[in-house]
C-alpha cells in the first residue's frame, strides 16, 4: 500500500515553515526525525493534565503517568518483537545503550587478551565505548573490513571470528553508506562462534520492520528521536539472562528494592537500570510515535523509502560530476536504506550544504560521527548526506538535484 505523503506532511507543523525564505525541505532524518502533532500533543497533554513522577505517588495523576510510561515500554517491546517489557531498558539514546553494555556486561566479562569485534562502517557510538573498554581491560579491538566500500566483507568477518571474540557489535544499517546489513546471518555466525551480539538499530528501527527475535541478537540499541519521538529517549533491548547478570550502571532512587547502610538490593528488571526520575514525557512521546508508525505500517514505511531512494539515485546518476557512496541501483534497493552520502566533485561538502541551506533544504555535511569510514571514502573527511523519511516526496528530491546543479555552477566559475 502506498502511503499518502501529502496527508502525512499535514501532521508535521515544522514543514509549513520557511527556511531562508524558501519552503523547508527537510532531508536530514538520519540525524533526527521531525515530530508529528500527535507526538507533540501527547507530550503537551502530559504537562498540562498529569505531570507527576512515576512509581512514586499513590494519587491519580502519578498513577496515570506510571501507566503511560509502562504502556510505552510494552508498545516498544511489541514494536521490535522484544518479548516482555522487562527486556526494555530506557536510556537517553543509542549511544547510552551501547555504553551501558560496555560498562556493565563488558566490565564483567571482557578480560585481558579478549577480542572485541566491530566493523569499519560503525558510528562513533559503536566504536568509542569499545576503544575505552579495550584500553582499560587490555583487550583487542578488531575491525571487519568492507568490500567495495559498501558491504561487510564476509570472508574477512569469518576469518576474524576465528579469534573467538567475546562480543560482536555491529550496525544494522549504516548511517553513511545506507547499507542494510544481513544482520540475521551476521548474528548467526557470531552465535555459532560463541560470541554475544549487540546490534546498533538506530538507523533501522525507524525505517523498516525490526524483529529482534528473528535477528537472534543479545542486545539491540535504538533512539526515539530518529523515529518521530522526542529527544532524550532511547532503549536497550537485552536478553533476560544477560540483563539479570549485569550490575546496574547508575545507583540511586527507583533502581533499588531495599537500601541498607552497607549494601543495597537491586530492583527487578528493567528498573534496576533506570536510576532516578526518567524522561517521562519523552517516553510518552515515544508511545505516540509508535502508534503513529503502526498506523502507517512499517512495511509501507520501508516501501516508500525504497521508492524515493531509487528515484533519487536515478536522478543523481544523470549527473556526471557526482559520486554516490554505498549501495547503488545495480546493488538493488533491498540492500539500501533511505540514506545517500555523495560528493560533488571539486566542491567541499560544507559548501554544498551551504548552497542547499540557501535554497531552504536541510542536509547534513561532515563525517557523520563515522570518521574512520568517511576519511576512507574521501580524503577531505567530509561528505554531504541526504536522508529520507515518510514526509519526503519526489519534489524534495528534485529540489535537491537543482541545489546540486546550482552549487556546481557557482563553484565551477571560481
Amino acid at each position: 500500500m502506498k502511503i499518502d505523503v501529502e496527508q502525512i506532511r499535514k501532521d508535521f507543523p515544522i514543514l509549513k515553515k520557511k527556511m531562508n525564505g524558501k519552503p523547508l525541505d527537510y532531508l536530514d532524518s538520519a540525524a533526527t526525525a521531525q515530530k508529528p502533532r500527535q507526538v507533540i500533543n501527547a507530550v503537551t497533554r502530559y504537562y498540562k493534565t498529569y505531570n507527576a513522577n512515576i512509581h512514586r505517588g499513590i494519587y491519580a495523576i502519578s498513577e496515570r503517568a506510571t501507566e503511560e510510561y509502562q504502556e510505552s515500554k510494552e508498545m516498544l517491546a511489541k514494536f521490535i518483537n522484544g518479548g516482555d517489557y522487562k527486556n526494555i531498558v530506557y536510556v537517553r539514546n543509542t549511544t547510552e545503550a551501547i555504553n551501558l553494555v560496555a560498562l556493565t556486561w563488558g566490565e564483567q566479562n571482557i578480560k585481558e587478551g579478549d577480542h572485541i569485534l566491530i566493523s569499519k562502517m560503525e558510528h562513533h557510538s559503536n566504536i568509542v565505548p569499545w576503544q575505552l573498554l579495550a584500553r582499560k581491560k587490555k583487550a583487542i579491538l578488531d575491525y571487519i573490513e568492507l568490500k567495495d566500500e559498501k558491504f561487510i566483507d564476509m570472508d574477512d568477518y569469518k576469518e576474524k571470528l576465528k579469534n573467538n571474540p567475546k562480543i560482536v557489535s555491529i550496525t544494522h544499517v549504516s548511517n553513511v553508506l545506507g547499507t542494510i546489513n544481513d544482520i540475521r546471518y551476521i548474528t548467526r555466525l557470531a552465535k555459532e562462534n560463541g560470541a554475544v551480539v549487540l546490534v546498533d538499530g538506530a538507523q533501522s528501527t525507524p525505517h523498516m520492520p525490526v524483529n529482534v527475535g528473528e535477528i537472534g541478537c543479545d542486545f539491540f540499541a535504538l533512539s526515539g528521536h530518529k523515529m518521530l519521538a522526542p529527544a532524550g529517549i532511547g532503549a536497550l533491548y537485552g536478553r533476560t539472562e544477560l540483563l539479570d547478570g549485569m550490575e546496574p550502571l547508575f545507583g540511586g532512587g527507583d533502581m533499588i528494592r531495599a537500601v541498607y547502610l552497607q549494601h543495597s538490593v537491586w530492583n527487578d528488571l528493567p528498573w534496576k537500570f533506570e536510576a532516578g526520575t526518567q524522561n517521562i514525557e519523552a517516553a510518552i512521546g515515544l508511545k505516540a510515535a509508535i502508534k503513529y508508525l503502526n498506523k502507517i505500517g512499517m512495511n509501507n514505511v520501508r516501501e516508500h523509502e525504497k521508492e524515493i531512494t531509487e528515484y533519487a539515485l536515478k536522478r543523481l546518476k544523470e549527473i556526471g560530476y557526482v559520486d554516490v557512496f554505498g549501495p547503488n541501483l545495480d546493488d538493488g534497493m533491498e540492500k539500501k536504506s533511505g540514506v545517500i552520502a555523495f560528493n560533488v566533485k571539486g566542491i567541499h561538502a560544507h559548501d554544498v550544504a551551504a548552497v542547499f541551506d540557501s535554497e531552504g533544504i536541510a542536509i547534513r555535511s561532515g563525517h557523520h560521527c563515522a570518521m574512520p569510514l568517511v576519511t576512507g571514502l574521501l580524503q577531505e573527511g567530509a561528505v554531504p548526506r541526504m536522508s529520507f523519511y515518510i514526509y519526503n516526496n519526489e519534489q524534495d528530491v528534485d529540489r535537491a538535484i537543482d541545489a546540486i546543479e546550482k552549487a556546481h555552477r557557482m563553484f565551477s566559475r571560481s
